[in-house]
């Protein structure tokens, strides 16, 4: 705000005309009409005692202020997309940067402006858009020491990107830095890096090093909601995720082993005798497919770790003792399979 409208937003709360402010000020009404119609502006001696009079800082008065509320610049954001429907470019470019220039210190809002700017010029066509380049690079720039890391991970993408698409490759990763070694965001721009500069079997690797996580990660969390779902006795949607477990392994050539192993705990809940013969017949005698997924195609470029046969046999041996277990188990007394089990 300029200073003449601070003088009639807080006049305004105190409930004082302008006459009254003139005559506790000792200067006119015309003056203090001029204020703040931003005709011209209080003589730098008559700052404090407007800002006293006002209940408010000098600063406050100046509008020197570093930061936006979130909710001034969501609305300022919005505003702005609304306006490059209808104004040019060139206009709303620079009603963002004279706010930024207002506010040079406000990262959030820095950091949203060029985003949206930045993209705006890519999505709509923008003519000579790369003249703006150097600016919105600035603005991303300027982010980068950001408290908030998800506005600084976000700022250091677009720079990635943007030299990317520059094929300046040396440039994309220095902004690498600005991840965690082990973020997955990191892995699949560094797998980007890899593919454009000619590294194609580093670049498979990462990328499939990326996918098999993301599988098991996707694992994982199904199997949580299983557990949660059949704890809450919601066994409709229990069945569902064992069902779309077993269609993630098989997708993925994660082996029969895995495609099935889902469903134990579930039929073991419900006491189903004969689907829990049924999944532990096809565990014991799928132990050697636990880890298919190497030999797929998905996983060609993986370094592979060679399991000997001895792996195998331990997993079948353990997997038949824990499958003995009475307290587990014992429902399937009488079973056929269940019965040879304790045999072995």
């Amino acid at each position: 705000m300029t200073i003449g409208e601070v003088i009639r937003k807080y006049r305004h709360e105190l409930g004082f005309t302008q006459e009254e402010m003139a005559a506790r000020l000792g200067v006119s009404t015309p003056a203090v009409n001029k204020w703040e119609n931003n005709n011209t502006q209080p003589d730098i001696g008559l700052l404090a005692p407007i800002a006293r009079l006002l209940g408010i800082s000098t600063d406050t008065l100046l509008s020197f202020k570093d930061d936006l509320t979130d909710e001034e610049i969501n609305l300022f954001i919005k505003l702005l997309d609304k306006k490059l429907e209808m104004a040019a470019y060139t206009d709303v470019f620079k009603e963002a940067s004279d706010k930024i220039r207002e506010y040079p210190n406000c990262k959030k809002l820095i950091w949203n402006a060029a985003t949206l700017l930045d993209a705006a010029r890519l999505a709509r066509n923008v003519p000579d858009s790369d003249i703006y380049d150097e600016q919105i690079c600035e603005w991303y720039s300027d982010v980068l020491d950001s408290d908030d890391q998800m506005i600084r991970k976000s700022a250091a993408s677009s720079l990635f990107h943007y030299y990317l698409r520059k094929e300046n490759y040396s440039k994309a990763e220095t902004y690498l830095c600005y991840f965690t070694p082990d973020d997955p965001d990191r892995r699949s721009r560094q797998a980007e890096l890899f593919s454009k500069t000619g590294r194609k079997a580093d670049a498979y690797q990462e990328y499939e090093e990326l996918m098999l996580e993301h599988v098991n990660r996707l694992r994982v969390v199904l199997n949580a909601l299983q557990m949660l779902y059949t704890e809450d006795e919601n066994l409709k949607m229990s069945h569902k995720i064992v069902d779309l477990q077993g269609k993630l392994a098989n997708a993925f050539d994660m082996g029969v082993y895995q495609e099935v192993s889902a469903g134990l705990d579930l039929a073991a809940y419900e006491k189903d005798v004969a689907a829990t013969a049924h999944i532990m017949e096809i565990l014991v005698n799928s132990c050697d497919t636990i880890t298919d997924f190497t030999k797929s195609d998905l996983f060609s470029h993986l370094k592979k770790r060679s399991v000997n046969s001895d792996f195998f046999e331990k997993l079948k041996a353990d997997l038949i003792s824990g499958f003995c277990d009475d307290e587990t188990f014992g429902y399937l007394q009488g079973n056929e399979y269940w019965e040879s089990l304790k045999t072995l």
